[in-house]
């Protein structure tokens, strides 16, 4: 998706645990594990964490903990970049079990009405925090969500690398040419737990084994680079590069001091009564 974007111009926001959208954005990886790991060279001051990364000059405003609060701080992203009038749009991401959050349904509303520049995307892994879509949804069918306020929308294999990177082209000039939001359900997965306290016991091994082999994203992608003539061994090197850029990173971040304990009282908005 973010490939797709222009970094600076456009705005993205996500849930929590958005290290993985601010790498995919290109983000120094050392600044993100050393924001990960609370340390002051983190990209936050060490003061977010996972949940709470934010990078303005990358047009990045964060992670959100309260499920589905982002949808409608990004309508209010997108709200900017048209009042502005400066030609960018808003990504905003959300999951299946956000989707069935009120305040996403006021922000499509408001959204279409004044067809604001904004790409809503449901990143579907199917179980939300542990109960499947189609127990949980009166309409499982996710990119049908936008449709009684006219927002069209767009299922896609959120497992395929380039279909992904297809429907965010579509998307982004649909939303650019000011024809208003558009809606895209990436189907994805995810193979462990919702966190280190669920054990996953609402789906069978066989299940998770079964998406592993059959559509893991990076294993696709790498038939796709082969089959263009990528050889193995070019694969192999860009592997080893990421393995270095990750022992780099944590190396980095472990080496960082930590805040200082009077950094609790800046950055701190007060408000006047």
């Amino acid at each position: 998706m973010q490939s797709a974007l222009q970094v600076g111009k456009d705005s993205v926001i996500t849930g929590y645990r958005d290290h993985g959208h601010m790498l995919a954005y290109g983000i120094d990886p050392k600044l993100i594990m050393a924001e990960l790991t609370g340390r002051a060279a983190g990209i936050s001051k060490g003061k977010g964490g996972s949940m709470h990364m934010f990078s303005v000059d990358h047009g990045f405003y964060g992670g959100h903990g309260i499920v589905g609060a982002q949808v409608s701080l990004g309508t209010g992203l997108a709200f900017k970049h048209k009042y502005a009038n400066d030609g960018g749009v808003c990504v905003a991401y959300f999951g299946d079990g956000a989707a069935n959050q009120g305040q996403v349904y006021e922000s499509f509303n408001m959204a279409e009405l004044w067809k604001l520049p904004i790409i809503y995307v449901i990143e579907n892994n199917q179980y939300a925090m542990g109960t499947s879509v189609n127990r949980s949804s009166a309409e499982d069918q996710l990119f049908r969500r936008g449709e009684s306020f006219r927002i069209p929308g767009l299922q896609i294999d959120g497992m395929d690398v380039l279909a992904v990177r297809g429907a965010a082209e579509v998307a982004v000039e649909w939303v650019r040419s000011g024809k208003g939001p558009i809606l895209l359900e990436l189907k994805t997965y995810r193979y462990r737990g919702h966190s280190m306290s669920d054990p996953a016991k609402y789906r069978s091994r066989e299940e998770v084994q079964a998406v592993r082999e059959k559509s893991d994203p990076i294993e696709h992608l790498k038939r796709d680079l082969v089959a263009a003539g990528v050889s193995e061994d070019e694969i192999k090197k860009i592997d080893n590069e990421i393995k270095a850029q990750v022992v780099e990173a944590a190396d980095f971040a472990e080496q960082m001091p930590e805040p200082e304990p009077q950094e609790l009282y800046t950055d701190v908005l007060v408000g006047q009564y």
